[in-house]
């Protein structure tokens, strides 16, 4: 019997000690959570770590931070002060999050030395919201002994510069013969080795030489952006095109002192309408072939495109020497006023005093031209092709040119071109010679591309 009250007994206060042990523990933690709600509130601020203000806990800015204005970087934007360093931060800045915005506001104009602002440590999808208005250096100092660029942005993905402000390159003191400046004439605005992207908006004026340029780009939008530089200003090609492919250019005023639109070697898949030329030399491909290079350009469309006062309209120009090939291009809707010589092929591009003649060229071959219309001052058509490498697959339909008055014209001008007449013509293109051309070295000598 008493043995099993013994045991009775060690049950029970196993029991009761069980249920007292929990009941502490439970009030310890409690209390203790009571503690730290109290005592966090005493804690000085200097040991607690905080995170800066918009920024996440990997500590990049977060997106609804992500306004980076050139004047909280120290920029005066009075047209006087170096702005560069002050440009320079606020990229740095902006580079950090993906789909920032820089902004470069209204109603400041800011004084930019030649500037680099390079993606290759960016993140993607950045815009440069440019409204206020951007001058370069008119003295030789910033630039040495010549740049090649001006504003050059580089290794960039998804990026877009957009806004009603102004890129101006104050080039007027490079177009002399001061000689004050150096004989390398920069690009106002470079884009190079970029993928997806979108100019928007601006005006680009009185660059100091080429106003915008795409050097080996990919997947590129241009659209209602105005170029603006007098027609004696030298070698102010407006649009660059070179080693890019994916173009599109429309809605698109160019007035300038060369090529509307220049597309050179390594491009393909271009796409050009509804855009103003005037003045300038018209939308050229080329020129290509230059010291016994190599050049390919294929794919490219031209189409809706007003002309008024330009040295030509649509042109091939090639220098004799080079080898490669231009094929697939449509030239269509080209309305022209007063243009010198509307439609040119040129296989003897020399814009030297002399040039040596050379037996091989870069071959030109299936090119439309639908629906050209106007007036023109010197010569309607000019196909000066190569003797060893004819053009070949030439067609022309709904031509109608007539000469401008008081105008000097002459009569269409072919040489070594092969191709087709679809539809009478004004004046009369005799000169095209049909079907394919006899000499067989034509095809055996051009390198693919």
């Amino acid at each position: 019997m008493n043995r099993f009250n013994l045991k009775d007994l060690t049950l029970i206060l196993f029991i009761v000690f069980s249920v007292w042990s929990s009941s502490f523990e439970n009030c310890c933690a409690r209390e203790g959570r009571q503690y730290w709600r109290q005592s966090s509130k005493a804690v000085p601020a200097s040991v607690l770590v905080k995170k800066p203000k918009g920024y996440n806990h990997a500590g990049r800015r977060m997106l609804s931070s992500a306004i980076f204005n050139v004047l909280d970087y120290g920029a005066k934007g009075d047209g006087q002060t170096d702005d560069t360093k002050a440009f320079e931060a606020a990229w740095v800045a902006a580079c950090k999050v993906e789909a920032s915005t820089m902004v470069v506001p209204s109603g400041s104009v800011f004084f930019v030395l030649p500037i680099t602002f390079s993606g290759s440590s960016c993140e993607q999808n950045i815009v440069f919201q440019l409204d206020g208005k951007i001058i370069a250096p008119t003295s030789s100092q910033p630039w040495g002994s010549g740049l090649l660029q001006w504003l050059d942005f580089t290794n960039l993905k998804g990026f877009t510069i957009k806004g009603k402000g102004i890129i101006d390159g104050q080039g007027s003191v490079w177009w002399g013969d001061s000689g004050n400046m150096p004989s390398t004439k920069p690009t106002a605005l470079r884009f190079y080795g970029s993928d997806g992207v979108t100019v928007t908006g601006i005006t680009i004026q009185n660059s100091q030489q080429t106003h915008l340029k795409f050097d080996n780009c990919k997947t590129i939008q241009v659209y209602d952006i105005n170029v603006s530089s007098p027609g004696d200003s030298p070698n102010t090609d407006g649009i660059h095109l070179q080693n890019s492919q994916d173009v599109v250019i429309y809605s698109t005023t160019l007035a300038c002192g060369d090529d509307c639109v220049s597309i050179q070697t390594g491009c393909s898949n271009v796409y050009i309408h509804n855009v103003n030329c005037g003045p300038g030399h018209g939308i050229s491909i080329g020129s290509l072939g230059k010291d016994n290079t190599k050049a390919c350009v294929s794919n490219v469309t031209v189409r809706d495109i007003k002309m008024q006062n330009t040295l030509t309209g649509v042109r091939i120009k090639t220098w004799q020497g080079g080898s490669g090939s231009v094929q697939g291009i449509m030239f269509s809707n080209i309305q022209v006023s007063e243009v010198e010589t509307p439609i040119m092929i040129d296989q003897y591009y020399c814009d030297k005093s002399k040039c040596q003649n050379e037996s091989s060229a870069v071959a030109v071959s299936g090119i439309d031209y639908v629906n050209i219309q106007g007036t023109y001052k010197v010569k309607p058509v000019h196909f000066a092709c190569s003797d060893n490498v004819p053009c070949t697959g030439v067609s022309l339909a709904t031509i109608n040119l007539e000469a401008a008055q008081e105008s000097q014209s002459s009569d269409p001008f072919c040489w070594e071109a092969y191709g087709e007449l679809r539809t009478t013509t004004v004046p009369p293109i005799d000169c095209l010679q049909t079907g394919k051309s006899p000499i067989a070295k034509a095809q055996s000598t051009v390198d693919s591309c």
